[in-house]
């Protein structure tokens, strides 16, 4: 049911913005509501709180929010009180995000090496994940994990290429276990 909530309310305000030529504006205005929220849990619990009304909490939303970004994103806002869809904002935030992403033909990719790589690596990475994929452009998070001993894994959105000893060691072990004596 919750994807099925954001996926409604973000693919709602996607078309919207695209239809008023609006996607780069409203995209910048969601990511900064998106970290305003984060940022201050005070806010969700007020917007989840049984006791506040309706009314109370869309003037919250209204005097937060009114003015910083535009009255579409406010209003779209606005929507999700009135809906009474606010335990799912984070999600909804979250899917129009990922849909512009897309759209956009950023990927976001996951990166976990053993040890820290040098700028060269980086770049030499970069261009084969553009080489081999369908984004024009990459947001890359690194991680260094020493436990895998080393090679790669690569994460982009559910798809994982994992690359590392401690996989490959893994799989050599479990197979290792599959040869019987009478095989020998």
């Amino acid at each position: 049911m919750a994807k099925l909530i954001s996926l409604t309310y973000g693919e709602a305000l996607f078309e919207v913005a695209l239809e008023k030529d609006t996607l780069n504006e409203t995209f910048e205005e969601i990511k900064l509501v998106k970290e305003a929220l984060g940022s201050n849990k005070e806010i969700i619990r007020l917007l989840n709180h049984p006791k506040i009304s309706k009314k109370e909490k869309i003037q919250v939303i209204e005097n937060i929010f009114q003015g910083k970004v535009s009255d579409d994103v406010t209003g779209f806002l606005v929507i999700i009180v009135e809906k009474e869809r606010y335990d799912k904002i984070d999600e909804i935030l979250d899917y129009f995000i990922a849909k512009v992403m897309e759209y956009k033909k950023i990927g976001v990719a996951k990166i976990t090496t053993a040890l820290e790589l040098t700028k060269e690596q980086e770049e030499k990475l970069l261009k084969k994940l553009l080489d081999t994929t369908k984004y024009i452009q990459f947001e890359i998070n690194y991680k260094v994990d020493p436990s895998i001993i080393g090679g790669i894994i690569i994460q982009i959105g559910d798809r994982v290429v994992d690359g590392s000893i401690k996989t490959k060691l893994a799989h050599f072990v479990k197979k290792l276990k599959k040869i019987q004596l009478s095989d020998i």
